[in-house]
């Protein structure tokens, strides 16, 4: 936290450098403790989102690559109090997908919201730096004092406002963050603020400092300005007048007095030149003062004196309201305490309803006679774990795209998403990905006969957005990243050994890649390097045990999903780098091109592919997100010759960053053996 204000430098792990990058000069930024759980701001960024800024920042005397190398500069643009979680928890609450965990990204109205929660902080401000307007009282030694009061509340965040929208000093201060006309807070004090700020600044001038020249009050004489200095005060509920501050006024009133006695005199020597008549000897403070001015003087006080009252009255006034606030916030709280509590039971229901489908889907009774129930094998794809924009998944279920359903089978042992999936002999490989939090090095076997799951042999590195294949009898984990780099790392798995063996490294960084074997080789294709998007693919041939590059795709690509369909590989989908496409690009190892293919229905990335096999081989890629709020429920279909149809499955659901696999053996729904019920069972 320190470093990050020190250097003025914000970062986060490459993976987030996605929408890192979109970060401009002005953009508006805010700063959250994980420790603590508060946001700081308000800040504003001072350069483009870069990599590695600062390479070694964040880390023990520079001795080491900075885990958060996706970094932008950044400088105090409002110096605010922090914010607790309970204060700005409501604001980004659609941000939130688990319960301490949100999505860095703000909209608009978010961050607007954001700046309307944040109090500055208690440092001496001028005018000009001053959030909100100032006010100056006319006594001696005083300090400016901001209006706090509720009743002016709206001109202070409107002014606010328009600190970052109108002010000629930050026309070029968040150019790209264009709240629009229809939501503006207070459009009626906005403008009264802004004359209310012409009128300050007006009498700030007039009064001056004490220690400074007395300018134009002779115009305190005058009732008209009396007058305006009474409709000025009525704005303002803080106001302190005392008997010291009233002799001090009338001190310079009588300076004053002397001023226009010898203006006068002046003009009665009829001097061309304007030379004061009066002796320099004089001194202002032995002059005579008439009783009618010090009368008429001291009336005027008193009026103010009437005034002051009236501002008493108000400023009491105010402290009910804010009372009155207060209890209406705490209200509103404990509102919304009551609908997190509600949907936490509602999600507790919603767990518990698919427990019951899954042991009623996996039970079938007969007679007393339990049996088994089999799919036609061929016809069926694993889908396994994934996130449904709720909860992060540890299921397993075999989906059945012809007859539209989806049978619940043993789920893994923890939630798991981002993973790298293969299938040897019976038995279904997943490893790598993480739950949301963290990368795991966890390995988890399942065996399609037994129905049952057992743990592995661990991966050498924690990782996740990685490619898993098999070639050759052996398992391959491709690429992937730890949180802090992409990596070109392929680990492969021996069973006869029993552990994960490093391999030949690839030519490039793979981070969500996507690979496949076919014909006795292996196919890495597209990905994230740390730098951008790749459009590379390359293959492994474990008879020249080293990987060589294939021509380049037309379109760069990660997130996508990869499949070999008749002999050729498919790659569909993905991102970019700017947004979700729904190209798709195939590849004739024969022919060694690509060639554009008919592209999806819609744009998608981090979904499922997956071939079955039949009297119509089919291609089916299934579910992904559209953005980073948008996650799909649908499935596609292709068929060579008929081209890309969206199928109306009801059962998937909403599902993204899971795997999919053809079952080689008909799933086994009910985990158990067939038997007739004995007289020594209970």
């Amino acid at each position: 936290m320190k470093e990050c204000l020190k250097k003025q430098l914000f970062g986060l792990p490459s993976t987030h450098f996605s929408y890192v990058r979109n970060i401009e000069p002005g953009l508006p930024l805010f700063l959250f403790n994980y420790t603590n759980r508060t946001m700081h701001g308000i800040f504003e960024a001072a350069c483009d989102g870069q990599m590695n800024i600062d390479p070694y920042a964040w880390t023990e005397n520079g001795a080491q690559r900075t885990p958060f190398p996706a970094q932008v500069r950044v400088y105090m643009k409002t110096p605010c109090q922090p914010l607790s979680e309970k204060q700005f928890k409501s604001v980004i609450e659609d941000n939130y997908y688990v319960q301490k965990h949100f999505w860095f990204e703000v909209d608009h109205a978010q961050a607007k919201g954001l700046m309307v929660l944040f109090k500055p902080a208690s440092v001496p401000v001028s005018i000009k730096q001053a959030p909100f307007p100032i006010f100056c009282a006319p006594q001696c030694g005083a300090e400016r004092k901001a209006i706090n009061s509720l009743e002016n509340q709206d001109i202070i965040v409107a002014e606010r406002e328009s600190k970052y929208s109108t002010e000629p000093s930050n026309m070029n201060k968040f150019e790209s963050f264009n709240w629009g006309d229809e939501d503006k807070l207070g459009s009626s004090s906005n403008t009264s603020s802004s004359v209310h700020d012409e009128e300050i600044k007006e009498h700030v001038v007039e009064w001056g400092d004490c220690n400074d020249n007395i300018k134009g009050n002779h115009s305190m004489l005058n009732p008209q300005l009396n007058r305006e200095n009474i409709k000025l005060l009525e704005q303002h509920p803080t106001v302190k007048e005392s008997e010291a501050d009233m002799k001090q006024v009338l001190h310079k009133l009588k300076e004053l007095s002397v001023e226009r006695a010898a203006s006068s005199s002046s003009k009665d020597c009829g001097n061309d030149d304007f030379t004061p008549c009066i002796s320099q000897d004089v001194h202002k403070e032995d002059t005579f003062i008439s009783p009618e001015v010090e009368n008429r003087t001291i009336s005027e006080l008193q009026e103010n004196s009437e005034l002051v009252q009236v501002i008493k009255a108000l400023t009491e006034r105010t402290e009910a309201l804010e009372k009155k606030q207060s209890g209406s916030d705490k209200e509103l709280q404990q509102l919304r305490d009551a609908v997190e509590k509600s949907e936490r039971t509602v999600q507790g229901l919603r767990d518990k309803v698919k427990e019951l489908e899954s042991k009623l889907n996996s039970s079938v009774s007969l007679g007393g006679t339990c049996i088994e129930q089999y799919v036609e094998p061929g016809n069926v794809i694993y889908l396994l774990g994934g996130y449904d924009g709720t909860s992060w998944l540890s299921s397993f279920d075999a989906f059945s795209p012809s007859e539209d359903k989806l049978m619940p089978l043993e789920p893994m042992s923890s939630p798991r998403s981002y993973a790298g999936v293969a299938a040897l002999d019976d038995n279904i490989y997943v490893f790598g990905g993480g739950d949301g939090n963290s990368w795991y090095t966890s390995v988890e076997c399942y065996n399609q006969r037994e129905s049952k799951w057992a743990l592995c042999p661990n991966l050498n590195h924690p990782k996740g957005s990685l490619a898993g294949a098999t070639l050759k009898n052996k398992i391959y984990a491709i690429g992937g990243g730890d949180g802090v780099k992409c990596l070109a790392d392929v680990e492969m798995y021996d069973p006869i050994l029993g552990r994960w063996i490093n391999s030949p490294l690839m030519l490039d960084k793979r981070f969500a890649t996507a690979a496949v074997e076919h014909d006795g080789v292996l196919y890495a294709v597209g990905g994230y390097d740390g730098d951008g998007y790749l459009m590379s693919a390359e293959r492994y041939d474990p008879r020249e045990a080293y990987w060589t590059r294939l021509p380049s795709m037309n379109v760069r690509r990660g997130c996508h999903s990869l499949a070999v369909l008749n002999g050729k590989i498919y790659a569909m989908g993905g991102y970019d780098g700017e947004e979700m496409v729904a190209s798709v690009e195939i590849l004739d190892p024969r022919l060694g091109s690509w060639m554009i293919g008919e592209p999806l229905n819609v744009p998608r990335g981090y979904a499922a592919a997956s071939v079955v096999l039949g009297d119509d081989t089919t291609l089916f890629v299934i579910g992904g997100l559209r953005s980073g709020e948008h996650i799909w429920d649908t499935v596609e279909r292709y068929r060579e010759g008929s081209g890309w149809s969206i199928s109306g499955s009801k059962t998937i659901g909403k599902r993204c960053f899971f795997s999919a696999l053809p079952s080689s053996v008909p799933p086994t729904i009910l985990p158990m053996t067939t038997r007739k019920k004995s007289a020594d069972d209970d």
